[in-house]
C-alpha cells in the first residue's frame, strides 16, 4: 500500500468516526433534530480534520498553496456530502433504515469520490 493510500484510509477513517460521533451525540442529546442536519454538523466538524490531513500527511508532497488547496478541497468535499446526504436520506427515509448504518455505507461511497477528486485536484501534485 502506498503512503498516499495509508494516510488517506487513515485520515478519511479520522474524519469519518468524527462525524459519525458527531451525528450519534447530537442525536442522543437532541432528538428533536433532524437527522439530516444532524449529519450536515458532523460533516462540518469532520472537514477540519479532513482537510488537514489530508493536506499535511495523505497529499503532503503537493505543491498547491494552502489557500487554493482549502478552496478545492471545500467543493471536493461539499461533492462527498452531497452524495452523502442523498444516500443517507435514502436509506433513512425509503428504506427505512438506522441512522448510524445509513451513514456509515454513505461516507464509504462519498470517499471514494473525495479521493478522486483530492488526488487529481485539490492537492494536485
Amino acid at each position: 500500500m502506498s503512503a498516499t493510500a495509508f494516510w488517506f484510509l487513515l485520515t478519511g477513517a479520522s474524519a469519518a468516526l468524527t462525524h459519525m460521533g458527531v451525528f450519534a451525540l447530537v442525536q442522543h442529546l437532541y432528538p428533536e433534530v433532524w437527522p439530516e442536519a444532524a449529519n450536515a454538523l458532523g460533516f462540518v466538524i469532520a472537514f477540519a480534520v479532513s482537510f488537514a490531513g489530508h493536506r499535511w500527511l495523505s497529499f503532503k508532497g503537493t505543491s498547491t498553496p494552502i489557500q487554493q488547496s482549502l478552496q478545492r478541497f471545500a467543493v471536493t468535499a461539499v461533492a462527498g456530502f452531497v452524495c452523502n446526504e442523498v444516500i443517507f436520506m435514502v436509506l433513512t427515509r425509503h428504506y427505512g433504515w438506522f441512522g448510524l448504518l445509513a451513514l456509515f455505507l454513505a461516507l464509504v461511497v462519498a470517499s471514494a469520490q473525495t479521493f478522486v477528486l483530492s488526488r487529481f485536484w485539490a492537492f494536485q501534485r
